[in-house]
């Protein structure tokens, strides 16, 4: 069983009304000699309101119409939904995985009549998870939002669920109490900048006079604070990779190949994606690249439930 079945391209697919049961027996009798475009692979054969998805095999894909041959019920209407989702890319696998868990859960074949009116659909949806570890604020999370963005737009990755471990700033710094926190810089600055936990708060960026504070930063943050004011400062360490690895993150540390992998991000990365066993870390500033790069290399490291690609039909766009 190939899980996560998305065909590659919108033309892949054809919908029609039929006027027989929506059963193997009777869909082969109405469909075989039948003419149908050449680069139909899939058909969502309609009766009523009931819908089947079957799997034709053609004469030839040299004309513009060939008839079909030979086909097959990959999902009959006993477990196929039809759903309207017209914000939905239905090219982009994880949109599809995303309509299928919040419109038909149950459904092993969820058929999408998405944005511009395209319909495809996704069998056996099986998301692949990855865990992602984030300090907030900033919020949104911007690493999350980012992974988000590319997954948008992903028609050639498999169907993605993303797992969030947010640690928040203002309780890991209650770890070391202090009087006064200094921190990297005010994008890390409570909702409504509020003062975290009655605390004084400096911003490391703004280099300000020296204080008596606790520094809530990383390994570079500590590098800069030693470049302007030249002596030991007490420290909690924030970086979100040191975080994954130590398991000091909500859902623990990150795992070994085959397990969930981790996805998190270290400002020591200036220029590369780093990857090791069950651990993508990419660069604090990263760009979209960087994170497809991260995400493709997460994927590699999962415990993929098939091992098919994502997409159904080898034909380029």
């Amino acid at each position: 069983m190939t899980l996560n079945l998305v065909p590659s391209q919108y033309r892949n697919v054809s919908v029609a009304d039929v006027p027989v049961a929506l059963e193997e027996d009777s869909l082969r009798a109405h469909l075989q000699g039948r003419p149908v475009y050449r680069r139909t692979r899939y058909l969502v054969a309609r009766r009523g309101a009931a819908a089947a998805v079957v799997e034709v095999s053609k004469e030839s894909e040299l004309p513009l119409f060939s008839p079909v041959i030979a086909m097959s019920v990959i999902a009959g209407p006993d477990e196929t939904a039809f759903v309207d989702a017209p914000g939905t890319d239905t090219a982009v696998p994880t949109q599809m995985a995303r309509v299928a868990a919040q419109q038909a859960p149950g459904a092993r074949c969820v058929i999408v009549r998405g944005r511009y009116g395209h319909v495809s659909f996704i069998l056996d949806p099986a998301p692949i998870r990855i865990r992602v570890v984030e300090v907030v604020p900033p919020w949104p999370p911007k690493l999350a939002d980012q992974l988000n963005r590319v997954l948008d737009l992903a028609e050639d990755l498999p169907p993605v669920e993303l797992v969030p471990h947010l640690v928040d700033l203002d309780a890991l710094a209650a770890t070391r109490p202090a009087r006064h926190y200094l921190f990297p810089c005010r994008a890390g600055r409570p909702a409504q900048d509020q003062p975290r936990a009655a605390a004084e708060v400096s911003y490391l960026d703004e280099i300000p006079e020296r204080g008596p504070w606790t520094l809530v930063g990383c390994a570079r943050s500590k590098s800069i604070h030693d470049w302007f004011y030249g002596d030991d400062v007490p420290m909690v360490d924030m970086c979100p990779r040191r975080l994954a690895e130590s398991g000091a993150a909500p859902g623990g540390s990150a795992g070994p190949a085959g397990s969930v992998p981790v996805i998190t991000k270290c400002c020591l990365l200036e220029d590369r994606v780093s990857s090791e066993p069950g651990l993508v870390v990419v660069p604090w500033g990263a760009s979209m690249a960087q994170i497809r790069e991260g995400l493709r290399l997460a994927l590699g490291t999962a415990a993929a439930p098939a091992a098919a690609a994502p997409s159904a039909d080898p034909v380029p766009r």
